[in-house]
């Protein structure tokens, strides 16, 4: 005998578990008891939001300070992402999120850099206290529950599960995309919003690890270069990020890598050789890094070149060669900066002759960093691609396609940059997909729907 619900949402990943809470807190505004209107969450862990204890390597960047327009433009790069996602974004802020997880006792703080984390330092206190906002709502939560197949008729949803059949008047898919399948991110939802007659862009990996061609020397594994530019280039195209690189035994990896990692991942697919290199002093032109150069020469001529580089600043301000918070270039990397640009190991600055200087300029300013493999997509913190988002209703998050269904989170078409950008869009977008769902189900907009007991 099927399990009947008003609402059914499958998937209690972040979008999920917002979806549910969303709903709720509309209806309770309606003045609907819980026990009036049945939200059952599917998931098919044995607990919810396993992609979230993992998130921020077990620390949780929950979100990102700043307005809401502030993070579309920091977060997306792609103007119609950033159009879709506006509504979402303005209907539940990051300042409604930090307030919710505040009245549960999770205190939140935001980084110099913007990033929002627990003040714990802890994912595990992010989700217990989801856990307990879904019970309080009043959620009918089923674990361990895997969705097989979904349909539906002209009265309602059917959904087929390995803890038997469940039927609703609404469906929210909130499954995810196909990043981290150990935590049950397959891809099946992208093969039920086909079934649906959605159009799905192909998964690309996005905020993923980049494995080179070559690996990277023995020496240099671990090595970090602070503020640096990664940038990619392939035929006359190229593109970069500012940030961390971290060297591993496979290629690289750190913020600016998985920033730049779903363009990197789009050249990959076109099978063009995309080489990546990194600029050491990107706040400098070569122009003025060369005359930097001559004027260190002239005070310092029997200075070692070897010996200036090992204790150089790692992306200095323009015009400075004042040590700054990144540090400076990492000694292990000294070496391989004199062998790329053809220098003796003890070559002196009075020694250096003109092609020689700018053959250091140059490497120092496109040091490279290897040709790319691959980027893997199970590695990806977020998956690019998914159902499109034109046949999405942007304001509601209902399908354009079939009536009472709704989308959210990483099965839609768009994909964010680090910083906690990705798990707001997940929010906003659950919360969006929840609160307009309930909204059809009772019977359209209440005067007083627009205020929240939860925030």
């Amino acid at each position: 005998m099927a399990l009947k619900g008003d609402l059914l949402i499958v998937g209690g990943g972040a979008s999920g578990m917002l979806a549910a809470l969303g709903a709720r807190d509309t209806l309770r505004n309606l003045h609907i008891p819980d026990d009036a209107f049945t939200i059952i969450l599917l998931e098919r862990n044995a607990r919810q939001g396993a992609k979230l204890r993992i998130s921020g390597g077990g620390k949780c960047n929950v979100t990102h300070e700043g307005e809401s327009g502030e993070l579309l433009l920091k977060g997306f790069f792609d103007k119609a992402e950033r159009r879709f996602l506006k509504h979402s974004f303005f209907s539940f802020t990051n300042s409604d999120l930090c307030s919710l997880l505040d009245r549960y006792g999770v205190k939140t703080a935001a980084r110099p850099d913007g990033k929002v984390f627990p003040v714990s330092e802890r994912a595990a206190d992010v989700l217990k206290a989801f856990e307990a906002m879904l019970l309080d709502a009043g959620i009918n939560m089923i674990s361990s529950c895997r969705a097989s197949a979904l349909k539906r008729d002209s009265e309602q949803f059917t959904v087929d599960s390995s803890r038997g059949q469940f039927n609703s008047s609404a469906l929210i898919l909130a499954v995810g995309g196909v990043s981290y399948a150990t935590t049950g991110t397959t891809g099946d939802g992208l093969a039920f919003a086909r079934k649906f007659g959605h159009s799905v862009i192909d998964p690309s990996p996005a905020l993923a690890p980049v494995v080179t061609k070559k690996v990277p020397p023995a020496d240099l594994v671990g090595v970090s270069l602070r503020s640096v530019t990664l940038f990619v280039s392939v035929s006359h195209e190229r593109v970069e990020r500012r940030g961390d690189v971290l060297i591993t035994h496979r290629g690289l990896t750190g913020p600016a890598v998985l920033s730049l990692s779903r363009q990197i991942a789009k050249f990959a697919l076109q099978h063009r050789a995309a080489e990546l290199y990194v600029d050491l002093f990107p706040a400098h032109t070569s122009t003025e890094l060369q005359e930097l150069f001559l004027q260190h020469a002239r005070k310092n001529g029997t200075q070692m070149v070897r010996k200036f580089l090992q204790s150089a600043p790692i992306a200095p301000p323009s015009g400075s060669f004042a040590i700054f918070p990144y540090g400076t270039i990492p000694t292990a990397l000294v070496p391989f900066i004199m062998r790329h640009a053809a220098l003796e190991p003890d070559v002196r600055w009075s020694e250096l002759k003109k092609d020689e200087r700018k053959s250091l300029l140059d490497v120092l300013k496109r040091f490279p960093m290897g040709t790319v493999k691959s980027v893997p997509l199970d590695e990806g913190e977020v998956s690019a691609g998914g159902i499109a988002l034109k046949e999405v209703n942007p304001k509601t998050m209902e399908s354009r396609l079939v009536p009472g269904l709704y989308c959210c989170g990483e099965l839609l078409d768009y994909a964010g940059e680090i910083g906690g950008f990705n798990l707001q869009a997940a929010f906003s977008t659950g919360w969006t997909a929840g609160r307009n769902a309930a909204e059809r189900l009772a019977g359209g907009k209440h005067p007083n729907a627009g205020s929240s007991h939860l925030r």
